[in-house]
């Protein structure tokens, strides 16, 4: 598990070759560089509450210990990630690993904004292996992530979800660190997520390559004066996935962002695309679409992450 390739994607765009310098300070693969959690989440049978049955982490990668945190789902863990480092530097290499088992519920999301920090040589990438077994829910909801001037960042987010199983997964994606003046100034910016069924079958893939020094994002991508965009998807069978996608659709309409959903390929699921003044728009939005769903698949309510 230690090796550096264990922690490279090997379908890296071929976009990033350009930046493939050698690091200066810590080089790929030193000690600081590889970041990793593997974590295993089930259900007590005698407690009935979701428990880690496996926790690795090697810093800058970190779990805080679960929190019972729902009221309406005692048995919900919550769990959150956090970087004692601050953020992602050049040369990172990191990977996430999160296995859900014997009816496990949890929300998983980040203690704050991930920061990609400016890049002058290299870049950073992050792996994030997601399995979600029969029966089981899953939330992950990572905060926006703000990539700093000249940042270069891959992420590519694998799901494996079974058919008995609920999953969503959001990413907010900022315009940069807009209160120091950096407004898609960042060198490139790359988000592949893929999601299979149980049996590997192909649910869906959907990339996005962000390159603003050589894209006009206002005008290619319809951004306007609304600099934040999302990407929001949900896996379940255990709703219509047409009524979802209806009920998706008339939250965006009727919320401060602009947007719009649609059904996946296919019909078991929904994916939704947002775009907004500020994160924090689409994080409330994101939250009234986890309380719709939590409520068709679970019956109870979401009340929020309570971060400190």
């Amino acid at each position: 598990m230690l090796e550096t390739k264990f922690y490279m994607p090997e379908d890296l765009p071929k976009e990033f070759l350009l930046y493939e310098q050698r690091v200066k300070q810590l080089g790929v693969g030193k000690t600081g560089k590889i970041g990793a959690i593997r974590l295993a989440l089930e259900r007590d049978p005698q407690t009935n509450k979701t428990v880690m049955t496996e926790l690795f982490s090697k810093v800058p990668l970190q779990v805080q210990k679960i929190l019972y945190i729902e009221e309406s789902l005692p048995q919900m863990a919550y769990v959150y990630i956090m970087s004692p480092s601050g953020g992602i530097l050049q040369g990172d290499r990191l990977r996430i690993d999160i296995r859900l088992e014997n009816n496990a519920q949890a929300h998983i999301t980040t203690q704050a904004a991930t920061k990609v920090y400016r890049m002058n040589r290299n870049y950073a990438t992050q792996m994030v292996n997601v399995f979600v077994g029969d029966g089981c829910y899953l939330e992950l909801v990572p905060d926006q992530l703000i990539p700093y001037r000249n940042a270069r960042f891959y992420q590519r987010v694998k799901m494996q979800v079974h058919d008995n199983a609920t999953a969503i997964y959001s990413e907010i994606i900022t315009p940069g660190r807009v209160a120091s003046g950096e407004y898609f100034e960042y060198g490139i910016c790359c988000f592949k997520t893929i999601a299979t069924d149980q049996d590997s079958r192909l649910r869906f893939i959907d990339a996005l390559l962000l390159e603003p020094k050589r894209q006009e994002l206002f005008d290619g991508f319809g951004l306007g004066p609304r600099s934040v965009f999302a990407n929001m998807y949900i896996l379940t069978k255990n709703v219509d996935a047409k009524t979802l996608s209806d009920a998706i659709h008339n939250i965006l309409n009727e919320s401060s962002v602009n947007g719009s959903a649609s059904l996946l390929p296919r019909q078991d699921g929904v994916s939704a695309r947002m775009i907004a003044n500020t994160a924090g728009e689409i994080k409330n939005v994101v939250d009234i679409i986890l309380n719709k769903i939590r409520n068709d698949v679970l019956s109870k309510p979401f009340t929020g992450a309570r971060k400190y």
